[in-house]
């Protein structure tokens, strides 16, 4: 347990982060599973309308450093791939 009032603070700060990541996490899996059960099921003009907002997904949380532009790249062309 912490002692100090700053690591008290820190031990707060850090499960308030841990829940935000944690609900971002989920979103962007949830997102993946819907974009992808799409095209499983053969859906694809269903699949590229819901694109942009996989796009939009993924900028945002790179924008935003939870995960990197390269990797945000990557999972969009692989995205856009699938749908071609």
């Amino acid at each position: 347990m912490p002692r100090t009032k700053s690591a008290k603070k820190a031990l707060r700060q850090n499960a308030r982060r841990r829940e935000s990541n944690l609900k971002r996490k989920i979103a962007l899996r949830e997102t993946l599973k819907e974009f992808q059960k799409l095209v499983r099921t053969g859906k694809l003009n269903d699949a590229k309308k819901y694109l942009p907002q996989v796009y939009k997904k993924l900028d945002k949380l790179a924008k935003i450093d939870f995960i990197k532009f390269g990797r945000a790249d990557r999972l969009k062309s692989r995205l856009a791939k699938k749908v071609k």
